[in-house]
Formats: structure tokens, C-alpha cells, sequence
């Protein structure tokens, strides 16, 4: 998945773990949408390929959203859990918080 527009509703799958994603919101720019250091595919043939990388072996969480630091335009669920941790590239994908609800006094 290097470089590539993904599209919303696009189900991804980690090579090196049992992570799945679909994309939410495909963000403005290109991805190198990658889990344990490893592109993702689009395939949902689970043959491993190998382990998650150092330091990109922090796991993935079911039912949460993961966004990019530096955009939130882009943002993915998980909707299979991993050992892999989502990046883009170089750059670990956070956890997408909850925005809170107003009072309701």
C-alpha cells in the first residue's frame, strides 16, 4: 500500500499479525499505510510473513479508531486485532479520543 489514495469502506489487512482495518476516512494526502513495520494488503489471505518490527510491535485495539498525529483528516477502526501497531511509514497512528459530551444541565 505504499503511497496509495485509499478510498472509505477499503478493508486492509497487516502481513506480519492479525490485524485488520477499514478505512473511515481516507485523509487528503497519500499513505504508506503500514502495521508491524509491514505494508498492509489489501488481500484477506492472513499468511504472515514474518513478525511485527521494534518498535512497531505495540499492538492494535479492537473497535478504535487510529488517526494520524499530524492529520485527522485520515483515520481508520480496527475491526480484527493485532500484535502489529499501525503506522504511516515512520510514524506510529494513535488512538482517535472521544470527544465529550456537553452537559446536559
Amino acid at each position: 500500500m505504499s503511497d496509495t489514495i485509499i478510498k472509505p469502506g477499503t478493508r486492509l489487512h497487516s502481513q506480519v499479525c492479525g490485524t485488520g482495518v477499514i478505512v473511515v476516512r481516507p485523509g487528503s494526502a497519500a499513505l504508506d499505510l503500514r502495521c508491524g513495520g509491514v505494508p498492509m494488503s489489501p488481500s484477506a489471505d492472513r499468511a504472515t510473513v514474518g513478525e511485527p518490527q521494534s518498535p512497531f510491535d505495540g499492538g492494535s485495539l479492537l473497535g478504535k479508531r487510529y488517526t494520524h498525529p499530524d492529520d485527522d483528516s485520515f483515520e481508520v477502526l480496527v475491526t480484527s486485532p493485532g500484535a502489529g501497531a499501525l503506522s504511516d511509514g515512520e510514524t506510529l497512528l494513535v488512538v482517535k479520543e472521544a470527544k465529550p459530551l456537553p452537559a446536559s444541565d
